[in-house]
């Protein structure tokens, strides 16, 4: 079923293209962490999402029409000395009979093989810019064709970007593809869970960091989709803190952004809750109102709405709360199209989702905002963030930041939350974190 899932995407992809073109697309390489000692290999997406082969130094090569076969793939070969220290390899022989190649050859192979397969193809299907070295490798092959132009064959006259092509589909989600995102969202839910249970003052960030990876770990989950966010107090209002080496105090909010990748899928949710488990009158006023927000935001999370209608009706909410809470002064409307807004909430409301936390795909077509479609995947994030000694801010409000993240698939009907199960209410939060044992 999985093989028949990959072999529909190369046939879709194909599809879509003429005959006379030829797709080159290498997988990412591995990379040195320090010295002689490499970073955990994750294949690229785009590569694992049409092959489901997850071993480095790989080609995929697709030509359309081809008699002889139109999936190619070059992978290493066995090689009994380093499977001693690295553990077994696919073969060349598994490319074709576990993987679905129609040929298969070592990669060592490619600089020998690769002009022959492009020459009279008219078209070359290939991201430039993405690997220099690969690139090299691919204006080599291209220069030995046309260095043989004398002898009747011809180099392609254009030179594609695969993206569009490809990031299209990667857009839409197969159920396949949803079954991983709902477990993913489920062992992220789980983890926040943890260290909701874990939190209390005298820790440390990263305590709760050792929880959420525990989580992740015992679920099959061998790696958090992006570096984890775990901010108390005025770190909760820093977008993008991942340092987690400050204390868990008494009184103040501790925001974790938090996602797992299981199986190459990412989740992406964000929780924001008291330290001490009960939230301060402030506390709870920005809490709420950015709750409010986001589920604002959820509903327009339909087919037929455009991308930028959750982001609207966030931020509407959001300047309302704004002035509720005399942050800000004046007419709601007319602060949202001043921005007014902008020093407390500075970022979108929401991303693409999928294999890449930060997934594929167009946010405007043409110039306009996309519609909202069936099997699109998205999160929806608003926040309010007021660090201390911001210019007019009342104290009472500094080192309060607050962000609810969910992950979102558009169905025909309403929207599925991937992430319910992670608890968000005032109410559900703080009587989870009453559980916790002295």
């Amino acid at each position: 079923m999985i093989l028949k899932e990959y072999g529909n995407r190369r046939r879709k992809l194909m599809d879509m293209m003429q005959e006379g073109s030829i797709v080159l697309l290498p997988s990412s390489c591995e990379q040195i962490r320090n010295r002689d000692v490499h970073y955990p290999y994750r294949p690229s997406s785009d590569f694992f999402y049409l092959s489901g082969f997850v071993e480095p130094e790989a080609l995929l090569v697709l030509i359309p029409g081809r008699p002889q076969g139109e999936y190619i793939l070059f992978c290493r070969g066995q090689d009994p000395q380093r499977e001693i220290w690295d553990g077994p390899r696919a073969s060349v022989h598994a490319a074709r009979e576990y993987y679905g190649a129609d040929e298969s050859y070592p990669i060592e192979k490619a600089d020998a093989i690769l002009p022959g397969l492009i020459e009279n193809r008219e078209r070359l299907f290939y991201n430039m810019g993405e690997d220099e070295s690969f690139d090299r490798r691919v204006l080599k092959w291209l220069n030995e064709v046309r260095a043989r132009g004398r002898t009747g064959v011809s180099a392609p006259a254009e030179l594609i970007s695969l993206s569009y092509l490809l990031y299209e589909m990667r857009l839409y989600k197969s159920k396949h593809e949803i079954r991983k995102m709902r477990r993913a969202a489920r062992i992220s839910a789980a983890a926040h869970i943890r260290a909701m249970r874990a939190c209390r003052p005298g820790l440390m960030e990263y305590h709760l960091e050792a929880e959420i990876m525990h989580e992740f770990l015992r679920n099959g989950a061998r790696a958090p989709a992006y570096p984890l966010i775990i901010g108390c107090g005025g770190n909760g209002c820093v977008l993008h803190y991942t340092a987690n080496t400050g204390p868990l105090v008494d009184g103040q909010l501790v925001l974790m952004d938090v996602g797992a990748e299981y199986d190459y899928y990412a989740s992406d949710i964000t929780r924001t809750f008291p330290v001490n488990g009960r939230f301060t009158g402030e506390q709870r006023a920005i809490y709420e109102t950015v709750l409010a927000a986001q589920e604002a935001a959820i509903k327009e999370a339909r087919p037929g709405k455009h991308w930028n209608d959750m982001h609207e009706a966030a931020v509407r909410v959001l300047t309302e709360g704004l002035v509720e809470h005399g942050i800000l002064r004046g007419d709601a409307a007319e602060l949202v199209e001043q921005k007014a807004y902008l020093p407390f909430y500075m970022h979108r409301t929401g991303h693409w989702l999928g294999m890449d936390v930060h997934d594929v795909g167009e946010y405007r077509l043409e110039g306009a905002w996309r519609t909202l479609e069936p099997g699109m995947a998205m999160t929806v994030e608003p926040g309010l963030y007021f660090r201390e000694g911001q210019k007019g801010l009342d104290p009472r409000w500094w080192n309060i930041g607050v962000r609810i993240e969910d992950d979102i698939l558009v169905t025909r009907g309403a929207p599925e939350n991937l992430s319910a199960a992670a608890p968000k209410s005032v109410a559900e939060i703080e009587g989870l974190m009453a559980e916790r044992a002295p």
